[in-house]
């Protein structure tokens, strides 16, 4: 019982989309300007680094609690499960018509609280990759591709492992239509 509410509560956790809150705050709807998403990149794009920093923090705040979670009321490892449904959350959030962002900075928020090191290694890597791009998902992308093997490389296994590779899964095929604009070509920069 304790882990299907722990799950539940992580959903619903996740369903907070700081990308619509900051935005509504500002008198902007997000879905209706630049990408439609309610992510990071799009708030940068429309309403500039300030506030787009506040979505990171607060997505990443998020993802990091729900592992808490799972990892505080079942065990360490549960925290992976908790974290999966917060991203799922984000994606899909019950509090928005189940329209939502991609989950990046809540996947990272979460592994920076179950595995510091690699999640601070992912943020690195994240960061460095948009500041030589400019294009958020090249990052998000690559540091998706790194987790699992980073995690390993850190000594988790077993389901950790398994948990961690379906919510890098998760997210990168919620980059669908990112992977066809960066085949083509035309995949939006986040600052010029």
């Amino acid at each position: 019982m304790i882990q299907f509410l722990a799950v539940a509560a992580a959903y619903l956790l996740g369903s907070v989309d700081f990308g619509v809150i900051v935005a509504r705050s500002q008198g902007v709807d997000i879905y209706s300007v630049g990408s439609g998403n309610p992510g990071t990149s799009n708030v940068m794009r429309v309403l500039g680094k300030k506030f787009a920093a506040i979505v990171l923090l607060g997505d990443g705040a998020k993802g990091a609690l729900a592992a808490a979670l799972g990892a505080l009321l079942v065990d360490p490892s549960f925290g992976y499960v908790t974290l999966l449904a917060a991203v799922v959350g984000h994606a899909f959030p019950v509090w928005h018509r189940f329209k939502g962002g991609k989950s990046v900075a809540a996947a990272i928020g979460g592994i920076i609280y179950l595995a510091p090191v690699v999640g601070v290694a992912l943020t690195v890597v994240w960061v460095a990759m948009l500041l030589v791009t400019k294009t958020a998902s090249i990052g998000s992308l690559t540091v998706l591709v790194l987790m699992v093997p980073l995690l390993a490389l850190f000594g988790r296994r077993g389901s950790d492992l398994v948990w961690a590779g379906l919510i890098s899964v998760f997210v990168i095929v919620s980059h669908r239509s990112n992977i066809v604009s960066l085949l083509s070509g035309s995949e939006r920069k986040v600052v010029s």
